[in-house]
């Protein structure tokens, strides 16, 4: 069967690029086309520092170009997190940074590992590179470092993991990342995807930062997108050796950080009290909407452990996921239903208010025991 689109004497795409889907977002509108509370893109319920909203509101020259290499904005992150900036390399969104690394250390006949279950994005950049995606089988839907390093060969050029996960919100510790780096052959690029990293309280932090400051294999990527409550700006920043950063700069796109999104990013760090009060929030609502959900084992409802802003839950009783799914949007939420990426039997719920997990909870409470 020709590929959608292809018509006789026309350009062929490559044959890679013909096993890739498409990535799919989170929806926000219900099967009728009502707009639904969206609890399926793990958006900050907080909304946006104000102090980011004002820099982005502020007048500025949408006639001239941004500064190509987000020079201010480098060097807000730089010292936050005590990185020089010339280690840094900016990005439209954490994602574009995924898809260079992937592009700039494998190609046709390479292989890109990750664990099962791993964000959807990395099945998409090693295809789009000609590469060949490796899935590690994975423990109770978390990282199992034994079976990612049991799963090179000596094709792989790139692994990717991120920590915390989506869409299962598992974590490992400082050891195990460690434990995972050492075992890889120098040559391997080790992503570390750290989008949700700063849910993640401090003490428990993975180390990933200082690996990548001490190590030439070790790429971190973070973006705004989550805890700063900036997903409509597409910023997102990686860290590495100088190597690793020149060659991503080298492939990146010129200009890739509009004029706005660089001025809420500077603005936005520098408010690292909105940062915490996220976490905090998260925290908080997270405890509580998982302590509601374990009172529904007995109706199959299995919370997984989360370090993340959502909470991914196993339906194994008579209430199945996408009857829950189903449900949930007829009482006015879109929730995350994962067939796509081999979870039919799970929901993604990102953590909103307080009165929208109640609300959720006690939803679920009522379609679990009429289902019995």
């Amino acid at each position: 069967m020709s590929p959608v689109g292809e018509v006789a004497d026309a350009p062929r795409p490559k044959e890679w690029i013909l096993g890739i889907h498409a990535y799919v977002p989170g929806k926000s509108a219900g099967k009728d086309g009502r707009p639904l509370i969206k609890l399926s893109a793990n958006e900050n319920p907080l909304g946006t520092s104000a102090q980011a909203l004002a820099a982005r509101a502020a007048p500025l020259a949408p006639s001239l170009y941004p500064d190509p290499d987000s020079k201010d904005l480098r060097k807000a992150l730089g010292d936050l997190h005590g990185i020089a900036p010339e280690r840094i390399v900016m990005g439209t969104g954490s994602d574009e940074l995924l898809n260079l690394a992937a592009q700039a250390y494998a190609g046709v006949g390479d292989e890109v590992l990750y664990v099962r279950f791993g964000f959807s994005v990395y099945d998409i950049a090693a295809r789009r590179c000609g590469a060949t995606p490796v899935v590690a089988p994975d423990r109770d839907y978390g990282t199992d470092v034994d079976a990612l390093l049991a799963s090179v060969t000596e094709r792989t050029r790139v692994v990717f993991l991120a920590n915390p996960n989506n869409p299962t919100g598992s974590y490992i510790g400082r050891s195990e990342i460690a434990r995972l780096h050492a075992g890889l052959r120098p040559d391997i690029l080790l992503v570390l995807d750290q989008a949700y990293a700063e849910y993640v309280a401090p003490e428990d932090a993975d180390g990933a930062l200082e690996l990548a400051a001490s190590s030439a294999n070790v790429l971190v990527t973070r973006t705004f997108s989550k805890i700063y409550g900036l997903a409509g700006e597409r910023i997102g920043w990686g860290t590495g050796a100088p190597a690793i950063v020149d060659m991503l700069n080298r492939i990146r796109g010129p200009f890739n950080v509009s004029l706005t999104a660089q001025a809420a990013g500077i603005a936005a760090v520098a408010d690292q009290d909105f940062v915490e009060a996220s976490r905090l929030h998260n925290l908080r609502e997270r405890t509580r909407f998982v302590a509601a959900l374990e009172a529904l084992g007995n109706h199959g409802l299995r919370p997984l452990p989360s370090e993340a802003n959502f909470v991914l839950i196993e339906f194994s009783g008579k209430l199945t996921a996408e009857a829950a799914y189903e449900g949930l949007m007829e009482h006015g939420y879109i929730t995350r239903w994962l067939p796509g990426q081999g979870l039919p039997q799970c929901l993604r719920i990102t953590i909103g208010t307080p009165e929208q997990m109640d609300d959720i909870a006690t939803a679920l409470r009522t379609m679990a025991e009429a289902a019995q």
